[in-house]
């Protein structure tokens, strides 16, 4: 069971949690439950530290980061205390999450359960803080934005013999086909395959992290996102095979969702020689720097030479402009422009590998609203284009008109 930061972030609120956890405990599991910082906790230590130095020493910054799941795991120990049941909280290095040295965004490595194993025999509810582990140095780290989830999945998947099943509890019912403040006709979906999931939440819908869903589809973990604060059913991730199954029919849905990333610049290397290697040598810089790039366009080639577009989040703005700077010279590239007032909307859905038509579709319904498409990606199950923030709303609206009916 994990809990997020929303549903831990007043003293009430835990205490509803305990309730729940003890309900789990009642019914005959043996519950290990993930927690968050509570509420907006992890953002005002980010605000905090850039207080201190624009620039905060990473090691230092995951130590800080980590405080705020050590709230919330305590509090909650001491919250089913004192309704009457045994309980322990454990930091991510106490519960035996060791990860790599990449601090900030670090990747687990592997879990040794034993901790875990011996306090579950001794009858007592674990408490686990997500977000964060211990790499071979014995520093602290944390597994970047959403990290709980990842904590909750991949413990899941290592605790679990069969079926392996994470509860992910949130404040929202479920996963819906657009983002419920934006779109009020947006529905909740029942099923949803792990693709279609990884790819809205690449995307750019907030409520599961990539990382976690890529773990729970190599290792078959089932996850159900529902509410902390409704009995309402939630929404089911899991393999596609078995939302056929469970639905009874063949033919599925075109489009399963539509989501939306505001988080994005777009940047252009102009007048780039047009000669083999260059492109390598533009993103095998930014790899260096672990910069994850999104779209990528390389226009036609004119006099021996070309335009390099691609997208990033805006986080990395400042280290990435310094990385082209310097390969600009480099390579001779006349210049470098970047919009930070775009952003990404996309359809997602594995019923569009079956049906022809649906990009245009898409475009089509964009162009009525007078949206101009500066970027388009494509994939098996995703269409993805680049838009002016401004229009982001309005956007919305029409995609969702044109494949949902409002």
């Amino acid at each position: 069971m994990k809990f997020g930061g929303s549903s831990v972030a007043t003293p009430e609120k835990i205490k509803h949690v305990a309730k729940l956890v003890i309900e789990k405990k009642k019914e005959g599991y043996s519950p290990v439950v993930v927690v968050s910082a509570p509420g907006d906790t992890t953002d005002e230590l980010i605000e905090l530290a850039h207080k201190i130095t624009d620039a905060p020493d990473p090691r230092e910054l995951d130590m800080l980061l980590s405080t705020g799941e050590q709230v919330s795991i305590s509090l909650l120990g001491m919250a089913i205390k004192s309704l009457g049941h045994n309980v322990i909280s454990l930091t991510g290095s106490q519960a035996g999450i060791y990860t790599d040295n990449q601090h900030t965004n670090a990747r687990i490595v592997r879990i040794e359960s034993k901790k875990i194993y011996e306090e579950l025999k001794k009858g007592k509810i674990v408490i686990v803080a997500g977000f964060q582990g211990v790499n071979p140095y014995d520093d602290i780290t944390t597994l970047g934005r959403g990290g709980s989830d990842l904590t909750a999945v991949a413990l899941a998947a290592t605790l679990i013999k069969h079926p392996k099943k994470c509860e992910i509890y949130t404040d929202v019912i479920g996963v819906y086909t657009a983002d419920p403040r934006i779109i009020r006709g947006a529905k909740k979906i029942d099923k949803i395959s792990y693709d279609e999931m990884l790819e809205l939440a690449s995307s750019g819908a907030q409520v599961m992290q990539s990382r976690a869903i890529e773990v729970a589809k190599k290792y078959n973990v089932d996850i159900e996102v529902k509410s902390t604060f409704s009995k309402k059913g939630g929404t089911l991730i899991t393999r596609e095979e078995m939302i056929k199954t469970m639905k009874g029919k063949i033919e599925e849905p075109i489009i399963t969702g539509i989501s939306y990333d505001k988080n994005q610049v777009k940047f252009s290397v102009t007048d780039v020689p047009d000669r083999p290697g260059v492109a390598a040598k533009i993103f095998g810089e930014l790899a260096k720097e672990n910069v994850n790039v999104d779209m990528i366009i390389q226009s036609a080639a004119r006099n021996k030479h070309n335009d390099i577009s691609f997208t990033t989040s805006h986080n990395v703005f400042n280290k990435v402009l310094k990385i082209l700077e310097k390969v600009k010279t480099e390579l001779g590239a006349s210049g470098i422009i970047y919009d930070k007032d775009v952003c990404k909307v996309s359809i997602i859905g594995t019923g569009m590998r079956s049906y022809p038509g649906i990009a245009a579709r898409m475009f089509k319904a964009l162009a009525a609203q007078k949206i101009n498409i500066e970027m388009i990606s494509t994939s098996e199950i995703k269409i993805s284009c680049i838009i002016k923030r401004k229009l982001l709303t309005k956007a919305m609206k029409a995609l969702h008109k044109e494949f949902f009916g409002k």
